[in-house]
């Protein structure tokens, strides 16, 4: 069985749920504790909440590119900006330093971020784009900030640090490099964080473009946003086969997570720049936030920084 059958793909209902026109959308994280969605707008330098029964936004604008946040155990969130760990506060719209990547590459930003279950804030650089997907190569670097607050360096040559999730067994570290067209695996250990035995599961076909953001559900297959590919795949990585693929109604989406009270809506972010005035036309939501309900599985609970 390649695909669902066509009755539950007919249940599939997408709708933008918040015609936000972020520059580039990303990093989508449900909180539960306030029945909100976290995302952030890279270039907007926006980090924002939005409560989907109140249609209330809370926006915040930083003084740097802002590309992923996370819920932190102690309050607040952390997030990625310029190349600073840091947590940050809606409240009062504060910003701390908790560490510095990349001191030596003036021109890199930290892109994705995700937190492993035991706690530690992974996420990856790249170098600042010319344009969308068109940048210096093999400048980034995948980075873990430690409930400690020290930084381990994993590897270097990265193009564009992407999507990341971990097995439900935390025995596997999924992870994307977007110019590879490839979602890799590697064995993770998850009492150092050390991972080892790098493979790739799944190579991009033509259409699907570029990967980018990345969620597991409760089955364990992965979720794949694709970038000008304008879909999200599912993904089984431990055959290596696509199960089942969604499109949307606009070309970059960015990145996906499950979200809803029992974790069965699939939020989708997306990007607006790199389009051209035809597009933009043909495709008025672009930027927005889109929600995917009736695909039948659900996700998990995001972890939060021990830090």
């Amino acid at each position: 069985m390649k695909e669902l059958c066509p009755v539950t793909m007919s249940s599939i209902k997408i709708e933008c749920v918040l015609p936000e026109k972020c520059h580039c959308g990303e990093s989508p994280v449900w909180e539960e504790s306030s029945g909100s969605l976290l995302f952030v707008d890279i270039p907007g330098k926006k980090l924002c909440r939005w409560n989907p029964l109140t249609k209330a936004v809370q926006r915040m604008t930083v003084e740097a590119p802002v590309s992923s946040v996370a819920l932190r155990q102690s309050g607040g969130y952390v997030a990625t900006i310029g190349t600073r760990f840091c947590t940050v506060n809606l409240q009062d719209q504060s910003v701390v330093t908790l560490a510095t990547v990349d001191k030596d590459k003036k021109n890199n930003r930290f892109n994705d971020g995700k937190v492993d279950p035991a706690g530690r804030f992974f996420a990856g650089t790249m170098a600042e784009e010319t344009a969308p997907a068109v940048l210096e190569r093999h400048q980034g670097s995948l980075y873990a900030l430690f409930p400690d607050h020290q930084v381990k360096k994993y590897f270097d040559q990265v193009d564009i640090s992407n999507g990341l999730d971990w097995s439900l067994d935390h025995k596997i570290f999924y992870y994307i490099d977007s110019l590879a067209y490839s979602v890799d695996a590697f064995d993770y250990d998850l009492h150092t964080g050390e991972i080892s035995n790098r493979r790739s599961i799944y190579k991009l076909e033509k259409e699907e473009q570029i990967p980018d953001g990345m969620c597991i559900d409760t089955e364990g297959k992965l979720w794949v946003a694709c970038y000008n590919g304008g879909r999200v795949i599912r993904l089984d990585p431990e055959t290596g086969k696509r199960l089942q693929t969604v499109k949307l109604p606009v070309d970059k989406t960015t990145s996906c997570c499950f979200g809803g009270k029992d974790y069965s809506e699939l939020y989708v972010t997306c990007a607006r720049d790199g389009l051209d005035p035809d597009s933009l036309a043909r495709q008025p939501e672009a930027g927005g936030i889109f929600k995917i309900t009736g695909l039948g599985v659900k996700g998990i609970a995001p972890y939060a920084y021990a830090g």
